[in-house]
């Protein structure tokens, strides 16, 4: 429990970075009407600038993880379990991305996206394993809660780095998240065609 609480904390100072935000900033500045206009993939630009400021806060994290290494005991997996995990971990953070950018996409037909935000973000901290690991909720509500999305956000590579999932349950664990990851994917490019098509842009 202590490795795996002290992981997730570590995990959640790289996931917590919304890069995505911009969009609500931008369109209540009015700039993302510029940006439209520019020969550029504007989800691609979102989503570079909320990589690099998560491979900032990934050297970040490495103070952290020094420190949590001198006051607690976390136990170091194979390097096998290891690469599963940053695996796993790279496919949650995609489909950390697509979330926080549907959420953000919101703020094109409302301008104020914090409630749902809040809502979701809730969610996610109780649901995805982040807080309290997904193997303690009973019956049938375990299997709904490790069925939703946020699961292959937090709970998945934990899982996989305590060795809770066994590695002949790897692919059905990356199969899944591949899954959530595409279908956010898809939604997000269909919810940014509409809201592009929302944006009026006046003068020359």
């Amino acid at each position: 429990m202590i490795t795996y609480a002290t992981v997730a904390m570590l995990m959640s100072l790289i996931l917590e970075v919304d890069g995505t935000r911009l969009i609500r900033e931008k369109i209540r500045e009015g700039t993302i009407a510029t940006d439209l206009m520019k020969p550029i993939s504007v989800p691609l630009y979102f989503f570079s600038d909320g990589l690099g400021q998560t491979l900032l806060h990934a050297l970040l994290v490495i103070p952290s993880l020094l420190c949590a290494l001198l006051l607690v005991h976390i136990d170091v997996p194979s390097p096998a379990v290891f690469a599963a995990f940053l695996l796993s971990f790279a496919i949650g953070y995609g489909v950390n991305f697509f979330l926080n950018f549907l959420m953000n996409s919101i703020a094109f037909w409302t301008l104020e996206t914090f409630a749902a935000q809040l809502i979701v973000r809730w969610a996610s901290d109780l649901l995805s394993g982040q807080i309290i690991p997904l193997m303690f909720f009973p019956g049938i509500f375990g299997r709904i809660v490790f069925a939703l999305p946020f699961a292959a956000i937090y709970s998945t590579p934990l899982l996989i780095y305590v060795g809770i999932t066994p590695p002949h349950q790897w692919m059905a664990s990356f199969a899944v998240q591949l899954t959530w990851l595409a279908l956010f994917a898809a939604l997000s490019s269909v919810v940014w065609r509409a809201a592009s098509q929302r944006v009026i842009i006046q003068g020359g």
